[in-house]
């Protein structure tokens, strides 16, 4: 069984269990979810932190920052975050709700945006120098090239939580 944290279209937060992501895409296409709270049939998946623990030989490594804002764009699509640094049982529930808003505010974020692989660095200063339409990007760069995007002005800033590349999906 799967559980997913399920969201109505009017914001109603519930739990779902299912036999696989099939048996829900199947549920949901079928017109067989419906929210507990206001009968709504628009349902979607919430993004949600699993609880996946950590093997007694691994460490928590803070992940670096890049204080910047990311470039103003537009498409792509949605991906599930997943860390294991954040185990539900470890946040008080107040964090965990933070956590789940911002996984929520990057999904949201990430459908608006493009992914352009490992040609972030240069796709971002095309957009930057106004050699490409301007619109929201994500994709991969060196930690040497990120700093030398925000040197050059170039508005970055790394995404919470990981992304699975749209060519990795299943």
């Amino acid at each position: 069984m799967i559980t997913f944290d399920l969201n109505c279209s009017n914001g109603h937060q519930f739990e779902g269990w299912f036999a696989s992501s099939a048996d829900f895409e199947a549920q949901k296409s079928g017109g067989m979810l419906i929210c507990p709270t206001c009968n709504d049939g628009r349902i979607q998946k919430a993004l949600s932190v699993p609880h996946v623990p950590r093997k007694g030989n691994q460490r928590v490594v803070a992940l670096p920052t890049v204080p910047t804002a990311l470039p103003e764009t537009n498409s792509e699509a949605r991906t599930e975050a997943r860390t294991e640094a954040l185990a539900p049982e470890v946040l008080p529930p107040a964090m965990a709700e933070l956590v789940q808003k911002l996984a929520r505010a990057q999904s949201e974020m990430l459908d608006k945006s493009q992914w352009v692989g490992g040609n972030f660095a240069e796709t971002a200063r095309a957009i930057h120098y106004g050699e490409e339409p301007e619109r929201l990007i994500h994709g991969e760069t060196s930690s040497n090239e990120a700093k030398a995007l925000v040197e050059e002005g170039i508005g970055i800033a790394p995404l919470l939580f990981p992304v699975v590349p749209p060519s990795a999906k299943n």
